[in-house]
C-alpha cells in the first residue's frame, strides 16, 4: 500500500465523518451514541485549525482511509503541554500499518510543537488498541472502571501515556 500522509482539508471532512460515524455506530472506540453531522465535523475541523492542532489523513490513491488528531487534554493552563490523541482507520485497513503511520506522525508533530505528554483514552476491551499503543511506547497509567455506558453495558476506560 502506497499510503501518503498529509494535512486534512475541508474536502476530506465527508470521509472523516464517515469514519467517525462508523466508529460511533459499531464500536466502543467512540463513546458517542448519535452520529455526527457534517456541520459538527466542520466546526471540529475549524476549531483544530484555529488552535494550530493537527489533523492528519492517510490517503491511499486519493481516498482517505484513516485520520489522526490531538487536542488539549484538559483546558486548565497547567495541562498546556499534554494532549489527548485519536487515531481512526477504516475497517478494511486495520492491521495494515495505517494507524502506525498516523500515530508516528502525531508523535513527531507533538514533539515539534513542544508537547511533553500524549494521552490515549482507550476502551478497556479494545486489546488491539492497547497493544498497538504499547508498540509505540505508551504505557498504561490507570483504568477508570465503568465510566462509560454503551451497547447496554458499562465500559472501563484505560489511560495510556507517552512522555515525549
Amino acid at each position: 500500500m502506497d499510503i501518503k500522509l498529509r494535512p486534512a482539508t475541508t474536502d476530506d471532512l465527508e470521509k472523516i465523518l464517515e469514519i467517525v460515524n462508523h466508529s460511533i455506530l459499531h464500536t466502543t472506540a467512540n463513546y458517542n451514541y448519535d452520529i455526527q453531522t457534517l456541520e459538527v465535523q466542520t466546526k471540529w475541523f475549524e476549531d483544530k485549525k484555529a488552535k494550530n492542532l493537527p489533523i492528519v489523513v492517510a490517503d491511499l490513491d486519493g481516498e482517505v482511509i484513516g485520520f489522526g488528531s490531538y487536542g488539549q487534554f484538559r483546558e486548565k493552563i497547567g495541562y498546556q503541554y499534554t494532549v489527548e490523541h485519536s487515531v481512526y482507520v477504516v475497517e478494511s485497513a486495520i492491521g495494515k500499518g495505517v494507524g502506525g503511520k498516523l500515530l508516528t506522525e502525531l508523535i513527531r508533530l507533538a514533539k515539534q510543537q513542544g508537547i511533553h505528554v500524549m494521552i490515549g483514552a482507550i476502551d478497556a476491551d479494545n486489546a488491539g488498541s492497547i497493544a498497538f499503543h504499547e508498540r509505540y511506547g505508551f504505557v498504561v497509567t490507570g483504568t477508570l472502571r465503568e465510566v462509560g455506558y454503551k451497547f447496554d453495558h458499562w465500559l472501563d476506560l484505560v489511560f495510556m501515556q507517552l512522555v515525549l
